[in-house]
């Protein structure tokens, strides 16, 4: 998937806000290493980039959902300064700098990131001349560093859409197909296109058996010069590169399982915050919700045989949660 992204641009009144918390979420995520603080910043963003009117002080975005004692003080800090001192200290950190640099690239994470610059690989240009470091996933995103970097337009997503649809259709129509991510959310731009695909003749008890659907498929975007690339192919995903203008995107596709496709809709749609609330909504009303199915939880606490279902609305109902469109879940 690809690297995120502040939830915020400059029509929002907190823009400047959620910029530095989602600066802080990543120092968190790919060099602190705290999963627990990344999240935590990425939920303030979230309700900041949501809220209709600029924050004031650290006390009045403490009463919104998401924003403790810390991040408010942060906010008054930053008020009151115009800067961060915890930023400032980041921002100068050669080894944060470094990592921050290197995970731009699709395939490098922070572990590797770490190693890499260990070996004196400090920046991009370095990595450059040192390209036998890395694997073949991490040299296509080096490769492709600039483009993968550029949003994708909505209208283009449209455009591969349209592509996938029609050669699926022509193959065989009862294929399915579902672009999610926050495409489906209905934002105008994308970090990549994570497509969905299902066919009625692979249910979730042929998982275990060889299949080539999603090599046939693959083989035949290849063709109509949609796949321009592939990083990694196997029975059920396929992560690689298009083009259908003159920047190369990053896509993944996932072959699901037909009797579990909506379960990977809802989830592939997100966004990563309402999926909590989903799964934490979900315990409370006696399920279990994962990418792949919606389980009831028995009196010993042991997950039951999946419930059958054939919408995303079905997955609402069980849980008795109102129906939310996927424009919705942009929380």
């Amino acid at each position: 998937m690809s690297k995120r992204k502040a939830p915020s641009d400059f029509t929002n009144p907190n823009h400047d806000f959620c910029e530095f918390l989602t600066e802080l979420a990543d120092y968190e995520k790919n060099v602190a290493r705290n999963i627990y603080k990344c999240n935590a910043y990425r939920r303030a963003a979230s309700t900041l980039a949501k809220y209709g009117k600029r924050i004031k002080s650290g006390e009045e975005a403490q009463k919104l959902d998401g924003i403790g004692d810390k991040i408010s003080k942060k906010i008054d800090e930053f008020l009151g300064t115009g800067k961060l001192k915890k930023l400032d200290d980041i921002r100068t950190n050669e080894v944060s700098v470094s990592i921050k640099e290197l995970t731009r690239v699709s395939g490098i994470g922070p572990a590797k990131a770490k190693e890499l610059y260990d070996l004196g690989i400090t920046n991009i240009d370095i990595l450059l001349k040192h390209q036998d470091k890395l694997n073949h996933h991490q040299i296509l995103g080096l490769k492709y560093l600039n483009d993968f970097e550029e949003k994708i337009p909505r209208n283009e997503v449209i455009e591969v859409e349209k592509i996938i649809k029609k050669t699926l259709h022509n193959l065989d129509p009862k294929y399915k197909v579902t672009i999610c991510g926050s495409y489906r959310r209905g934002k105008e731009f994308s970090g990549d296109i994570d497509t969905l695909i299902s066919h009625p003749s692979f249910m979730s008890h042929d998982v275990k058996k060889k299949s080539n659907k999603l090599q046939v498929v693959v083989d035949i975007l290849k063709k109509n010069n949609l796949i321009t690339e592939t990083i990694s192919l196997g029975d059920a995903k396929f992560m690689g590169v298009c083009k259908v203008n003159h920047v190369s995107r990053r896509l993944d596709i996932r072959l699901n399982p037909y009797d579990q496709f909506y379960c990977a809709v809802l989830y592939f749609t997100g966004s990563d915050l309402f999926n909590k609330q989903m799964r934490d909504h979900a315990l409370h009303q006696g399920f279990t919700l994962n990418e792949y199915t919606l389980r009831p939880i028995g009196s010993t606490g042991i997950p039951g045989e999946p419930v059958e279902i054939n919408s995303e609305e079905d997955i609402f109902d069980y849980l008795n949660y109102p129906y939310k469109k996927p424009e919705e879940r942009n929380i």
